[in-house]
Formats: structure tokens, sequence, C-alpha cells
């Protein structure tokens, strides 16, 4: 069965929504490279519209190993309101979230990456559906919420790998410890 890793850019200060505005900095050669060997080892990303609607614009036109793994990549976009999705390669899915990523996983091919820990997010780890989480944390404090976001699930994590980069961004490596309390 495919694994659902989700891969998210997190301040110092818990920050995970717009990391457009905080997090740029720390987007050179080492995060890039990270990037794509993980969309290398994944058939396809599952995201909402606000994570769609943010990289849609941004990677078409790009050149490089990421922009070419993130463009050629099938993407699942769940919305119940986006009206298109002209970005090569990308589906909107409107049927029940939970039942349309299980059915996902349940196919053979490579694992499944969300980028981002937004609505969709929240809802794969009420359901128990998300296997990897990937926090990359960067060394800045943000000072403030950008936006709402419900509470999650208490979800036992088990730590499997860190690593430094260079530019003093730290990334912690968990899988999903399968006796979550809540998780239905």
């Amino acid at each position: 069965m495919r694994k659902i890793i989700e891969s998210t850019l997190i301040s110092l200060d818990g920050v995970v929504n717009d990391p457009g505005s905080w997090a740029l900095d720390y987007f050179d050669d080492e995060f890039l490279k990270e990037a794509f060997e993980l969309l290398q080892g994944c058939d396809a990303m599952l995201m909402g519209r606000g994570t769609y609607e943010d990289l849609s614009w941004r990677w078409p036109g790009q050149q490089g190993d990421f922009a070419d793994a993130i463009n050629g990549i099938r993407k699942y976009v769940f919305s119940s309101t986006l009206e298109r999705a002209d970005w090569n390669n990308s589906v909107i899915v409107r049927g029940d979230v939970v039942d349309e990523v299980r059915k996902l996983k349940e196919e053979g091919g490579g694992d499944l990456v969300v980028f981002g820990h937004g609505r969709l997010s929240h809802t794969l780890l009420e359901h128990g559906l998300l296997d990897r989480l990937r926090f990359a944390v960067h060394p800045v404090v943000v000072g403030r919420p950008l936006g709402p976001f419900r509470e999650n699930p208490k979800t036992p994590l088990t730590l499997i790998g860190t690593h430094a980069r260079q530019s003093g961004v730290v990334v912690l490596n968990y899988t999903v410890r399968n006796d979550s309390a809540g998780v239905s």
C-alpha cells in the first residue's frame, strides 16, 4: 500500500501557513535537492485548493530538476469550489476526501506527497491516513499566527531521522504510530 508523506515548512514559533512570506530566504540548492529527492519517490501530490493556488502560479515555466518534477507529477486537487485546474497533470477531486484518498493509497505505485499542513492534512491526520510527517523547522520567528487552523488530533509519532541544512533549517522525519488516540 502506498504511503502518504506530508512535508511541511514550519517556523520556530509554529507557523505553517503562508511560507512564501517567511521561508523564501531558505529556498536554496539544498532545499531544492531534498524536495526533488522526495518527489522522486512519489507518483502523485495531494493538495487542497490553497496549496494548489499557491504552487500553480509559482512553478510552471520554472526550470531545474525540482521544477521539472513538480510540474510533471500527477496532482490531485481536493476542492469543491475550484472550477479549473490548468497546471500540468492536475485533476480536481470533488468526492469524499477520506474515501478518495483511501482509494489512492490502495492503488499500486509510488508514495503520495502533501506539501504543507492545511485543512487537507488535518483531515488525513484525523482519519489515520498520513504515514509520515517531515517538518523543516526554519530558524525564524514569524511573530504572529497566519490564518486560522483547527486543532490537530493527538497523534503519537516516532522519530526516524534528523538532519540540519547549511541554512540552519533542521529537518525532522517522523512516522505516525498506529496506536494514535483519536484516530478513527
